[in-house]
This record gives structure tokens, sequence and C-alpha cells, in this order.
């Protein structure tokens, strides 16, 4: 079926009116003729652009669709724009949003709505119904959190298959954590996913390559992806990042580049790296600082460096101990999102 589009500038008339009877005699009438034959040139190439497959407004609905299945609110809006057909081909997808947005506010009690997890679980399939993938990932999250793990891993497959990182992050972990495991099908996809910059798949994948699960041991390529997840901001990745140097594996050993990555760890509220930093802090006599983190780690559940912090604290500066723990007190840890530079 022909769908409408914004008309090209080529679906006028090729003909224009002809001038008036021009006073100046020939060269006026040359120039005239000349500025007709450019429009015709014009008009007659525009029209050969849009039939030779260049124009998107021609794509088919379920191919656009398809395409934008896994845009969130920016890019879905920004796609819309593009002409009247794309508009029209992503309306299923613009009220998917809708209820994908509704979906949370149920399942979180956000915006004075009460928690109602069949409600979000309505909302989310839904959505999953009109083509986003977003929905699909949320539905399958809270199918999963229920116990329903087959419908929560049909949803990741539909997601993950429309090239959605987040839905292949989540089948390539329920993979692994099937029973029995599939870690082969496991590592396919988190490596599509971790390709595509998600810092979680990314790690996961280091973590598969590093103990050879569904996938050879490579340490260098272990390395390599918890890199990259640090320096996209996930703060587990940036502990192992510092391990790595730490003891040389996969990573030429550097301690200085192991203390800056175990400090950026610390400082986002991990508690082992906040613990190691500590240590190293107490080892080059900075005190005040050492207590301060290991403080943090003790709070955070880790107490690794519980008998250096009380030797410190047994010092007779009980001014600066007090300042430690008021320190600590009012820290607020870097947010974990962020992109480092190495």
């Amino acid at each position: 079926m022909k769908r409408s589009t914004w008309p090209s500038r080529s679906d006028g008339s090729r003909f224009s009116a002809l001038p008036p009877p021009s006073i100046n005699g020939g060269k006026e009438a040359e120039r005239a003729r000349k500025h007709r034959s450019s429009k015709l040139h014009s008009s007659s190439s525009s029209s050969s652009s849009s039939s030779d497959g260049r124009d998107f407004s021609a794509l088919p609905y379920d191919v656009v669709a398809k395409i934008a299945a896994s845009f969130g609110v920016a890019n879905l809006r920004a796609a819309s724009l593009v002409c009247r057909s794309w508009c029209e081909a992503l309306r299923p997808l613009r009220e998917a949003l809708v209820l994908l947005w509704w979906g949370k506010r149920f399942k979180h009690g956000r915006g004075g709505v009460r928690v109602n997890l069949d409600e979000a679980l309505n909302s989310f399939l839904k959505g999953a119904s009109r083509g986003s993938t977003l929905a699909m990932v949320n539905a399958g999250l809270l199918y999963w959190e229920i116990g329903r793990k087959d419908k929560a891993l049909s949803l990741y497959q539909k997601a993950a298959a429309l090239g959605d990182p987040s839905g292949q992050f989540n089948l390539g972990v329920s993979y692994l954590q099937a029973e029995p495991p599939n870690p082969r099908e496991a590592v396919r996809w988190l490596c599509q996913s971790a390709m595509a910059g998600h810092v979680r798949a990314q790690y996961q994948l280091a973590l598969c390559l590093h103990h050879g699960c569904g996938v050879d041991n490579d340490i260098q390529e272990a390395a390599r992806w918890y890199m990259k997840a640090a320096e996209g901001g996930y703060v587990r990745a940036m502990y192992n990042v510092a391990l790595c140097y730490s003891f040389g594996e996969g990573l030429v050993r550097s301690h200085q580049l192991g203390r800056k990555w175990m400090k950026r760890a610390a400082d986002r509220g991990h508690a082992k790296a906040q613990v190691e930093h500590g240590r190293a802090l107490f080892s080059g006599g900075e005190m005040l600082k050492a207590v301060v983190y290991l403080e943090l780690a003790s709070r955070g559940g880790e107490t690794g460096g519980a008998h250096v912090k009380n030797v410190i604290l047994q010092q007779p500066s009980t001014t600066s101990c007090d300042r430690a723990l008021n320190l600590a007190d009012n820290w607020r840890a870097l947010p974990s999102s962020s992109r480092v530079v190495s």
C-alpha cells in the first residue's frame, strides 16, 4: 500500500509559465530560456534521486519501526520529525514510551502513584506489544523478579534480536544463570552488547574471558574489556583494573596506575577499594585520610581494614580522629555513571 509522505521539491509541475514578451529583445529571451532549462534539469534530478532508493520517507513502516525499536524519548522525537511517513510509522512506539513511563511509576511508586506490580507489568507488556524494546526489557525484569523466568527469557530474546544492548546483556546473564547454564550462548550475546557500549556487558564479558567461562581464557583481552567498562564509569571494573595494574595481570605492572584506579573506585563507593586505598594511605603515613576510607569501608560492610583503623584510632591525637569521623559522616560518593578519562 502506498504511503503518503511530505511532498518533495519535485512534486510540482515540471512546466512553468512562459515569461511575457521581452522588450529587450534576444538577450533577455535567451536568459529566460536558460533559466527554464536549468529548472527542468533540477526537477528531473530531484525526481530521479527519490526513485533510486535514497528517499528515506519511502521505507516500509515495519522497517522504520524496527530501526527505532530501542529509541528513547529524544531519539524517537527526532525520528518522528523526519517526515510525515515516519511520524505515522512511529506512532505505536511513542505510545509505548508513555506506557513505559506509567509502568515505571507503578513499579516504583513515583509521582503519587502507589506501588502496583500488576499494573506495572500490564503497562510494560502493552508497550512491548507496540514494539518498544525498552518496554520488553522492563517487562522481562519484572517477570524475572517474580520467578517467571521463561517469560523473561522470551522478552529478552525479542529485544536482543532487535539490537537492544540491554536486552542482549540481560539475555546473556540469563543464559549464565540458567539451569543448566549455557555459557557459550551467553558470551555470544554479551559480546554484542559490549561492542554496542553497554558497560555492564563489557564487565561481564571480561569476567568470562578472565575465568574461561564459555570462551578460552584470555587475561589480556579480559583486561581490555575491564578497561573499557572502567572508562565508561563502571565501579567494579575500576577495581579490577586497579588489581590488573597492581599484579601485572593483562596490563603492564604499574603501582602508580593501580593506586589511581583504586582511588577512583574507592571515591565511587566500592568498599573493597576503600579498604585497599586506606591501607595504601596508612603505609604512606597519611593517617587522617586512611581513617576516612577505612571507616567508609566498614560502614559499607567490608571489615578487612578494621585492624588498621583501630591501630590509628588508638594513637593520642583525638582531634584528628574526630575530624576523620566527621569527614566520613559528610562524605558523598562520586557518580558512578560518568565516563572516566584514563
